[in-house]
């Protein structure tokens, strides 16, 4: 069965990649967020991505912005998902936000409608446990910016059904995107790494160990990174990381993943990355200055 019409609820970064991209492979979308003006705002950051993503992409598709937008249906009322033949959840990483939307969600879809949380750490078996289809709820990792990248991370939770694990991997080639399919582990694989690193790299600026572009540098450098864990922090969210990190802290327990204190006085002061305008780096229109230098580097190619 294709799937046509795709409910994305959070129209923030990652929601409103994840809506841009199914627009673009022609899915007609159904982007939810609960004011008008963080739904304007979205269409206009979707705009602006749209214009620019074949330059970014290099491919000789050149789709009309108007097209694009034409497929993304803006509303702040979750009645429309009615019609959704899949939904995405891409709310915050707050367990009692996202409980109370699928608890939502799960009596206005149709029972035959899966459910896919785009969360960072929260496991895909406890928010399974806030609907009444837990063999329908599957995790979808997407990654920033999700027109760019080629695979996504896939998670079947406790009750995830076959059918809905097979589901999901024909929804992602519609995407012209590859599944890589894990089981369900707190943070999954990605973030479980990820933001680990992330974490221990800000405790090396905390230390006075290296300065923010040389932390970023040796990983650019020396192993080929295309982007330093401290640029990757604000592409991702300052807050974001903090809350991953946070859960993963809770769940296993463990000293290893205790958030570092830097990172949350940077959260704590607004100090959020890319979507703030300042987070280890300051950004302007094209370029960014690292933190506390003034010195200006090009963002192109990252």
């Amino acid at each position: 069965m294709r799937v046509n019409r795709v409910g994305v609820v959070g129209a923030g970064v990652i929601g409103t990649s994840t809506a841009q991209d199914l627009a673009q492979t022609g899915h007609e979308v159904l982007l939810i967020d609960v004011t008008d003006e963080i739904l304007e705002q979205a269409r206009k950051q979707i705009a602006a991505n749209a214009r620019f993503h074949h330059l970014l992409a290099k491919t000789t598709e050149r789709q009309k912005v108007s097209e694009v937008l034409g497929r993304i249906h803006l509303s702040t009322d979750y009645d429309i998902l009615a019609g959704a033949d899949l939904v995405i959840e891409n709310v915050t990483e707050s367990w009692e936000i996202k409980r109370a939307v699928y608890q939502r969600i799960d009596k206005i879809c149709r029972e035959e409608v899966v459910f896919a949380a785009n969360t960072s750490a929260i496991p895909i078996t406890k928010i399974a446990s806030a609907t009444r289809r837990a063999p329908q709820l599957v995790g979808l990792h997407f990654m920033n910016p999700v027109p760019l990248k080629p695979a996504v991370e896939v998670i079947r939770g406790f009750h995830t059904s076959d059918k809905t694990i097979e589901l999901a991997i024909a929804f992602l080639a519609q995407m012209n995107k590859e599944a890589i399919v894990v089981r369900d582990s707190p943070g999954f694989v990605a973030n479980r790494v990820l933001m680990l690193s992330i974490n221990e790299a800000v405790f090396l600026l905390h230390e006075n160990v290296a300065s923010v572009e040389d932390v970023d540098k040796i990983f650019k450098r020396c192993f080929g990174h295309r982007m330093g864990p401290l640029e990757t922090a604000d592409l991702i969210g300052l807050d974001t990381i903090l809350r991953s990190i946070e859960v993963l802290s809770d769940s296993f327990v463990d000293s290893k993943y205790r958030p570092c204190p830097l990172l949350k006085s940077m959260v704590d002061a607004g100090l959020l990355g890319r979507k703030s305008g300042r987070g280890f780096y300051t950004y302007g229109e094209g370029e960014f200055t690292q933190a506390g230098t003034g010195e200006k580097e090009d963002t192109d190619g990252r």
